[in-house]
């Protein structure tokens, strides 16, 4: 996710620069890109030294994703005295991260709190100079790419649908011209942009998808320039920064510094880490955290990723399952390598991607290849428990070699009675006393297994690819919508 965002920016600005070198846009194209220079080595060093100073890995792809940011809402250079006005809002972008934080979590928008504070400090207020009309069809098709690759699609549009509810009614009750003020909102404001990078901005938003739709609601409500109390407007950083205290008040406040007690090889391609928590913390079966790895020389994707905890609740140690490929990142080459007592750093803890209350609901878990990790956690923590519900497993992989968590799937099978089934897509490796199935999940294959499918809620988890089959698959043998949960994994090797 924050490579996508850090290249859509970089289109941004690289357009913005043609766009003023075309005198379209009314600044001096030298001088955007002294700011942005200038932005990015301000936020870098100040960064560092509050990394170093807090001794936390420094997120480097943040630092760029801020600097670019200030760098489009930031009214450009028109004289070196705006200088300090820039350098500003970076360091304290930066510092915010760090200082504005409770158990090491930060509260509010980075960038939206740099803003505000300027503002409030030396009365230098942010243009937010990329709404406009001529950069807007840029922002749109670019912003739809991100939107769709996080799947924020309906916080997005209930921002949308808030802020539109809002223009209606003020400017009717203020008698205005609701043509003009729905123009000069949806062509001439920051709108789009706001919505596709400061609202989706996952660090600061609420952590499943029920709570993120209000918090949508509540700021899209807040930054429609009609809304007012009085005299005093709103303006697009405030409603962020009072939709992030929603966010915070409702939010795990859980970050947690972990570490490695074992590593273990599950399959040519596939291992396990097992963390030692320093305290003890909640979390839900099926749910994920980001995991930040400070390392040397991280490449573009960063030292952040998203995994899926692979243990259980009721379980003392903190498992995750991770696939590696040829090419993987410099993350995950640097994870490779980390030995007994290396610390790694988890925060958090999100999605929805977990059981219902009802324990009598029929569920089918759909999982590919590494996609198991959610189900490991959810049967283990159901055997822990003693809990029984009526599941059926199908889990998808190439060759037999790849099968990963057998034991604790075929333990929920003897003792709860799980139906697990395997399944190897690739017919020309399956051995001689394979007993399970051969080829995709497909329609046939639902139908014959789980004759009631109708009833049941469905979990597909698994590469994107195969969850987007899977859904077609559903979609298919007319599964509601809403009895199909997924969960995916962003392609970050």
């Amino acid at each position: 996710m924050y490579r996508l965002v850090l290249y859509y920016l970089i289109f941004l600005l690289g357009v913005s620069v043609v766009l003023s070198v075309l005198r379209i846009l009314p600044y001096d194209p030298f001088a955007l890109l002294f700011m942005i220079g200038f932005l990015v080595a301000v936020s870098w060093l100040t960064n560092t030294i509050f990394a170093w100073a807090f001794r936390v890995p420094a997120n480097v792809e943040s630092v760029y994703i801020s600097a670019l940011i200030l760098a489009l809402i930031l009214t450009p250079l028109s004289g070196y005295g705006d200088l300090w006005l820039i350098g500003w809002a970076a360091v304290l972008a930066m510092a915010s991260k760090y200082i504005i934080a409770i158990g090491r979590k930060h509260i509010f928008n980075p960038v939206a709190f740099a803003v505000a504070l300027t503002a409030l400090t030396i009365n230098g207020t942010a243009s937010w100079w990329v709404g406009n009309l001529s950069m807007l069809p840029f922002v749109l098709v670019g912003g739809l790419l991100v939107v769709r690759k996080i799947r924020r699609f309906d916080m997005v549009f209930s921002f949308f649908f808030a802020t539109l509810v809002t223009i209606i009614t003020f400017t009717l009750l203020d008698r205005g011209n609701l043509l003009t003020a729905l123009q000069n909102v949806f062509l001439y404001s920051p709108l789009l942009f706001f919505a596709f990078v400061i609202l989706t901005e996952p660090l600061t938003a609420p952590p499943t998808r029920k709570l993120q739709t209000i918090y949508a609601v509540l700021v899209g409500f807040l930054f429609a320039p009609e809304f007012h109390i009085g005299a005093f407007y709103l303006t697009p950083e405030l409603a962020i920064l009072i939709g992030n205290v929603f966010a915070y008040i409702v939010s795990p406040k859980t970050k947690l510094i972990l570490t490695l007690r074992d590593k273990l090889q599950l399959s040519p391609d596939t291992w396990e880490f097992i963390f030692t928590p320093w305290r003890k913390f909640a979390f839900a079966p099926g749910q994920y955290m980001e995991w930040t790895l400070g390392h040397k020389d991280p490449d573009t994707r960063g030292n952040r990723r998203y995994f899926t905890i692979a243990s259980a609740p009721t379980e003392k140690q903190l498992r995750l399952g991770v696939k590696f490929y040829p090419q993987s990142s410099t993350y995950k080459q640097s994870m490779l390598e980390m030995e007994a007592d290396d610390e790694i750093v988890a925060a958090q803890i999100a999605g929805d991607f977990t059981m219902p209350e009802d324990r009598r609901q029929r569920l089918v878990f759909i999982a590919g290849g590494i996609g198991i990790t959610p189900y490991r956690s959810m049967l283990q923590h159901m055997l822990d428990t003693r809990q029984r519900r009526p599941i059926t497993l199908f889990y998808s992989n190439k060759s037999a070699a790849d099968v990963v968590y057998k034991d604790v799937l075929n333990h929920a099978q003897r003792e709860l009675g799980v139906r697990v089934i395997y399944t190897l897509t690739d017919s020309s490796s399956v051995p001689a006393s394979w007993q399970g199935k051969v080829g995709r999940i497909d329609e046939a294959m639902i139908r014959q297994e789980v004759p009631e499918y109708r009833n049941c809620i469905f979990y597909i988890s698994g590469p994107n690819a195969m969850v987007d089959s899977m859904k077609a698959v559903l979609h298919h043998l007319h599964i509601p919508a809403d009895h199909i949960k997924t969960d995916y994994f962003s392609g970050l090797a």
